[in-house]
């Protein structure tokens, strides 16, 4: 990360472990400024919960004498109990997203670095919220967010990203492959660096449908989808059946790997590298990272949460906003 970057972070649902690992980050050395967007009494309480000797220092934009960590105070307005997930909270968790959008989209942060939510909460309050990557793309005006797990060994895409099983079938079209690969392709070579990635695409069916015998998605759908994206020169591959494509001598050949749903591709990656994975969001005019856990109300306040994941997130933030080429 530079020095001259400034991250912005919306710790998440004020129950789950969200705060927990904003209080541990607190006293950590950070070569950027860190702006955590939260209620600064909430963050106080469990900062003595979690007996952490934390001072936080009050975000003011044009403050030179910064300190490596502010916070941007927002009233949580409800009382937190740590690890007890509150509907009422979810007016909370939409204004710190939103301040966080806006900051970001007017260039008053560099990136955005996002807490877990627990979408049953949130729905429970009558909010529609289907997931942070959904509800960026709808504030930023981006009609094709992309959703990119990520670790030191390998990346995984999503075409499909929280919709139910039994409606993913109808959402595999080559329309959609087309757009998701050509963000994909866009944001691994201006934030990535990669001048030519090399993308392996998985076949929706069980061994890529063995030719049209379990399902014809892969001849319908993804086959005319790779043909087109070949013709446009960029370097794709599939439909690959999913039980083969993650295995060793395979991933070689690819910088990514497209899944077409959330869980084909996520479990693998998770088993691999839990707790050391960033989440990113492709194709939005900003950047964003997150954490590859949920709420975890079961550890909140009790000091078993593990940083581990959000100082990935936050060291791929500063690294993604100082290379964006845009």
């Amino acid at each position: 990360m530079t020095k001259s970057s400034t991250l912005v972070l919306t710790p998440g649902d004020p129950a789950g472990i969200g705060p927990d690992l904003a209080v541990m980050l607190s006293d950590s050395t950070k070569s950027s400024r860190l702006v955590v967007i939260a209620d600064h009494n909430m963050l106080t309480d469990r900062a003595r919960l979690l007996k952490y000797s934390a001072s936080f220092g009050e975000y003011s934009r044009n403050d030179l004498n910064t300190r490596a960590f502010e916070i941007l105070h927002m009233d949580c307005q409800f009382p937190v109990a740590a690890g007890k997930g509150d509907p009422r909270h979810s007016d909370y968790i939409i204004n710190t997203l939103d301040r966080a959008i806006e900051g970001c989209l007017s260039g008053e942060f560099d990136a955005l670095v996002t807490g877990p939510v627990n979408k049953e909460m949130m729905s429970r309050s009558g909010k529609k919220f289907m997931g942070h990557t959904e509800y960026l793309a709808e504030k930023t005006g981006s009609d094709c967010p992309v959703m990119l797990l990520m670790s030191d060994q390998l990346k995984v895409a999503l075409v499909t990203t929280h919709i139910p099983l039994s409606e993913v079938p109808s959402h595999i079209s080559c329309e959609r492959i087309v757009k998701v690969v050509r963000v994909l392709h866009r944001d691994l070579q201006r934030r990535f660096g990669l001048i030519s990635p090399r993308i392996g695409i998985c076949g929706l069916n069980p061994h890529a449908g063995e030719g049209g015998k379990l399902g014809d998605e892969e001849i319908t759908q993804i086959i005319p989808a790779v043909e087109m994206l070949r013709g446009e020169s960029i370097d794709v591959i599939g439909p690959l059946a999913a039980d083969t494509v993650f295995s060793h001598h395979q991933l070689a050949n690819f910088d990514v790997v497209l899944a077409m749903y959330h869980d084909q591709g996520l479990p693998v990656i998770k088993h691999g590298a839990f707790g050391e994975i960033v989440n990113v969001t492709l194709g939005l005019p900003i950047v964003r990272t997150s954490v590859d856990h949920g709420t975890a109300y079961d550890i909140a306040g009790r000091g078993k949460a593990k940083p581990s994941s959000l100082q990935c997130a936050l060291a791929l933030a500063g690294t993604l906003s100082s290379n964006d080429m845009t």
